[in-house]
């Protein structure tokens, strides 16, 4: 449990994040981030052991239906953007919120660092500053960036979301979450498809882009975009 290795202090606040849709021609990108407050490390242990249980891993490791029955079981298919969510597992309360940057941030920031900055607006987003600093487990191999010095102390966890139960349950809350918003998107502009690939650059996609244009979500700085701007 890497939870276990890497946390040294109780009781202290546990934060892991992780983000979705890096890899799009279109839309938002999308973080989660998941927070608890531990004791004992008998508790976290007890609280990580039960999502293992529950069967909660990697996003991409699941299916859709596998996501939406695992989330469906937590009670978590009603999380709204920016808004928090609180869940009782094991007599531990977790909060849960995903965080979205849309494609014009990504076009002026780039991808990498807006979805820095969509993880790290997740984590403030739930973070209790007490005397010991909250831990935030990062998913990938980058901390965030700060003006100055940094309220969190933070380890990035390469393949996290495989290591971590708690860095998964984060990916598949924003997965779900990214997935749902896009196919909204499909009613708005149907030519895409957005149901099916959820901006993702598949043959299809790319083909409509070529055939009509971009729409308003898609990210004009990329390939597959830019060349077909229409005024």
């Amino acid at each position: 449990m890497i939870e276990l290795k890497l946390n040294q202090h109780f009781p202290r606040q546990l934060i892991a994040c992780d983000e979705v849709g890096r890899g799009p021609l279109g839309g938002p990108v999308v973080a989660g981030a998941v927070s608890v407050t531990v004791s004992s490390s008998q508790e976290l242990k007890k609280l990580i052991t039960y999502l293992r249980s529950l069967g909660i891993d990697d996003s991409k490791a699941l299916s859709e239906k596998e996501r939406l029955g695992l989330l469906e079981k937590l009670g978590l298919t009603q999380v709204e953007f920016r808004k928090t969510k609180v869940i009782t597992l094991k007599n531990i309360e977790i909060k849960l919120v995903t965080w979205e940057l849309d494609q014009d941030v990504i076009d002026q920031e780039n991808i990498l660092w807006a979805s820095m900055r969509a993880m790290k607006e997740a984590a403030l987003h739930l973070s209790e500053m007490n005397e010991v600093r909250p831990l935030v487990l990062i998913d990938g191999n980058r901390t965030f960036k700060w003006d100055n010095e940094s309220l969190f102390e933070e380890v990035p966890i390469v393949k996290g979301d495989s290591k971590s139960k708690l860095i998964a349950l984060a990916s598949i809350l924003a997965k779900f979450i990214r997935d749902e918003y896009m196919k909204e998107m499909h009613v708005l502009y149907p030519q895409y498809g957005f149901d099916q690939h959820a901006g993702y650059p598949t043959v299809t996609h790319r083909k409509a882009i070529e055939t009509y244009g971009s729409s308003p979500i898609h990210r004009k700085t990329f390939k597959g975009v830019k060349e077909f701007i229409r005024a």
